[in-house]
């Protein structure tokens, strides 16, 4: 049965059966669907602020872990040598799609799209990585840099829903940003006392920052970004991304190893809560997505890849100019992040949809990622 459960968790298959049982209900009761959607579901709650409001603060908590872990010693970002080609692929990989969406927006598109310009710089780090081990096989460098790219590609994304996404129809109040700092000394102050119990800082840190991002009008699910990183845990990092420590039991170790099958698991509810979108939706904004996640990204982290080397911070070993190349178009995948950010840069339902939907089409990253390994005559490699 466990196996079973990792199997489903490796291959997404809950947040792919959300996104398809969303656009099926969608496409054939509309009415329904939505009603579901945006109706009082917990009480006042609707059942789609209920999932991007509380769900995902759980799941951007877990981005947060990855990332914390990642710049600890012995971690993937540590020392920053090491993680500059990645790093630098990564600023690649958000000014390439900008670029390209801004850039088409003005040829094809309005002054009204021009908001969606961060909705492509994402990269789903669960697809990408099964999409990675899929062309490259388990053991192959490109992997390990391509997860590099994505957890540092997560943090900008944050950041970039932090700033640049507030609610439109109400203005920012940052004086209740206080509320955030007073989270983060709760949870400094609760680490200092040495609490190992993760439910503290959750509790108490976690629901002044989400009060105070609430409040201030920024979006509450980044909530626990703040608070995460003062969970203790060891001096040094032992493991990378996707791998388990069984001697890791420090209270950063136990939330992720305890809520992350939780979060697998609940992006159900995310696809079924974001994914709703009518097929007649398709519009302008869903081919700039598309096109800046497809080809902004893939030339974006290759070109930055490649001037990363000529500045004498080189690839992975085993890593040349064609990996480079099949790890940016598998990057295209942008998927959970993205699909979150389409419904943050626009109100209006039908540009939201379009949107949505270039940003669930990016899934076609992954067969021509495959095409291109096959084309350029990529050997898959194994441990």
């Amino acid at each position: 049965m466990r196996e079973r459960i990792d199997l489903l968790r490796e291959f997404s298959v809950p947040l792919i059966a959300g996104v398809v049982t969303a656009l099926l209900w969608a496409n054939l009761a509309p009415g329904s669907y939505h009603h579901f959607d945006h109706a009082p579901f917990l009480g006042n709650l609707s059942f789609h602020f209920a999932t991007n409001d509380l769900f995902m603060v759980f799941f951007f908590g877990i981005a947060a872990v990855e990332i914390t872990q990642s710049c600890l010693p012995g971690g993937d970002l540590n020392p920053p040598r090491k993680a500059v080609n990645p790093l630098l692929a990564t600023l690649g990989g958000v000014l390439g799609p900008v670029a390209v969406y801004l850039t088409l927006n003005a040829a094809i598109g309005a002054p009204g799209l021009a908001r969606g310009w961060g909705i492509p710089t994402a990269t789903d780090i669960a697809l990408a990585w099964l999409a990675a081990r899929l062309i490259f096989g388990a053991g192959h460098p490109a992997i390990s840099f391509l997860l590099l790219l994505a957890i540092a590609d997560d943090a900008v994304g944050l950041v970039i829903i932090a700033l640049f996404y507030p609610d439109p129809s109400v203005p920012v109040e940052p004086a209740w940003l206080f509320l955030v700092a007073c989270g983060m000394v709760a949870a400094w102050w609760l680490r200092s006392g040495r609490v190992r119990s993760y439910w503290p800082y959750l509790i108490l840190g976690g629901g002044f920052s989400w009060s105070g991002l609430f409040l201030a009008h920024l979006h509450p699910a980044l909530a626990l970004v703040p608070i995460v990183p003062f969970l203790p845990h060891p001096p040094r990092e032992e493991k990378h991304l996707f791998e388990e420590d069984p001697a890791d039991r420090s209270t950063l170790a136990r939330f992720e190893h305890e809520w992350k099958i939780i979060v697998d698991f609940g992006l159900f509810m995310f696809g079924l809560a974001n994914a709703g979108v009518e097929f007649a939706g398709i519009g302008t904004a869903t081919w700039l997505v598309l096109a800046s996640l497809v080809v902004g990204k893939t030339g974006g982290i290759f070109l930055c890849g490649l001037v990363g080397e000529r500045l004498g911070f080189p690839l992975p070993a085993g890593m040349g100019w064609r990996e480079l190349l099949v790890a940016g178009a598998v990057a295209g995948i942008g998927f959970t992040v993205a699909l979150f950010v389409a419904g943050e840069a626009f109100s209006d339902p039908l540009l939201q949809g379009a949107a949505k939907m270039g940003a669930m089409a990016s899934i076609i990253a992954a067969p021509c990622a495959y095409l291109s390994a096959r084309l350029l005559r990529l050997k898959r490699r194994g441990r």
